[in-house]
């Protein structure tokens, strides 16, 4: 089986190869090649496999080429990220819809009708006028974006969804929460603190909290995250139900509930480090997000949410330690 990873070196897309590596079969096939593409190189551990290729560059230059290959499988990740698209319109164009057309329309001319895994995002919700925003979306809640990504992953459901019907792929899209605890630097996701206030302090920093501890917000631990992808890609058509896109599992959190887990878990002192300034872009965006998602889709196929925040930190904790990252977790020392 060939396999084609977009955003392969990415922290989810990362994790994504070395689950499926580890494994070597993905529904019920053997694993050959597996092509990790992104703009950076794959980490060292997924390049000394013999199994993997990494093609290196913009997305939308490597689109056209890379739906030629003759992929048996895909899980498109690669995405501009929120904070980046409202900052940078025509970057979000280039990066999330022309990169996406460009990739389907390979596959549509190489006429391999590969199945397609594509990332969405509870970011497609959001309040309307004419929409209101429920306190829970479900799989479905009718979609009213108020970000540019959240317009582009919207848009790409449809894209997905309507080369499906056309039989040019096997497509299902996937919304997935807001993945947390992220490991490394901060980045331009509006979505990045929800990771910020835990790993800092876990590793000795200050934090600084944009938005007010009464936000709630739909999250999802990477380890969920990566077996839900998984399972979406190897349902069936008729267990998958429709072309239509479904909702991850979401643990429904409020910023001082994941606060409060910190502090069960790794003591006071590291819940100190964690201050609050409001950020009123930052907390303009999240106050158009929903506060809470459930996913009925999902749970028939088998997926439930993770149990609590204090497990999704302990699951941080312990992917620091099998690594080897002693810096991330200084704080605790």
């Amino acid at each position: 089986m060939k396999l084609l990873i977009t955003g392969g070196a990415g922290f989810v897309g990362a994790r994504l190869a070395r689950t499926l590596l580890a494994r070597g079969t993905l529904a019920g096939r053997a694993l050959e090649r597996v092509v990790l593409a992104d703009q950076f190189a794959p980490p060292a551990d997924l390049l000394a496999d013999a199994r993997v290729q990494a093609r290196t560059g913009a997305l939308l230059e490597q689109a056209a080429g890379l739906g030629g290959e003759g992929f048996d499988g895909v899980f498109h990740l690669a995405s501009a990220v929120s904070g980046e698209c409202e900052l940078d319109f025509d970057l979000g164009l280039r990066s999330n819809l022309d990169s996406t057309r460009a990739l389907l329309d390979g596959f549509r001319r190489a006429g391999q009708v590969p199945r397609v895994v594509f990332s969405s995002s509870v970011a497609v919700f959001g309040p309307d006028p004419a929409v209101p925003l429920p306190a829970i979306v479900t799989d479905t809640t009718l979609p009213a974006p108020q970000t540019s990504y959240g317009t582009h992953k919207l848009i790409c459901e449809h894209l997905v969804a309507d080369y499906t019907r056309k039989g040019y792929l096997d497509g299902r899209s996937a919304r997935l929460m807001t993945v947390t605890v992220r490991p490394g630097r901060p980045n331009g996701a509006a979505s990045s603190f929800f990771s910020g206030i835990i790993r800092e302090p876990l590793a000795g920093e200050t934090a600084v909290c944009p938005v007010s501890a009464d936000v709630s917000h739909p999250v999802s631990s990477p380890a969920r995250t990566v077996e839900a992808l998984i399972a979406v890609y190897e349902a069936s058509r008729e267990a998958y139900g429709g072309r239509t896109a479904l909702n991850l599992p979401a643990l429904n959190v409020r910023v001082g509930e994941m606060l409060d887990a910190l502090e069960q878990v790794a003591g006071p002192a590291v819940r100190a480090r964690v201050r609050f300034e409001r950020d009123e872009r930052i907390a303009g965006i999240v106050a158009n997000w929903p506060k809470g998602a459930s996913a009925q889709r999902a749970a028939a196929l088998g997926l439930r949410p993770d149990e609590s925040f204090a497990d999704i930190v302990r699951q941080y904790i312990a992917d620091c330690e099998k690594a080897g990252n002693t810096a991330a977790l200084a704080g605790l020392r």
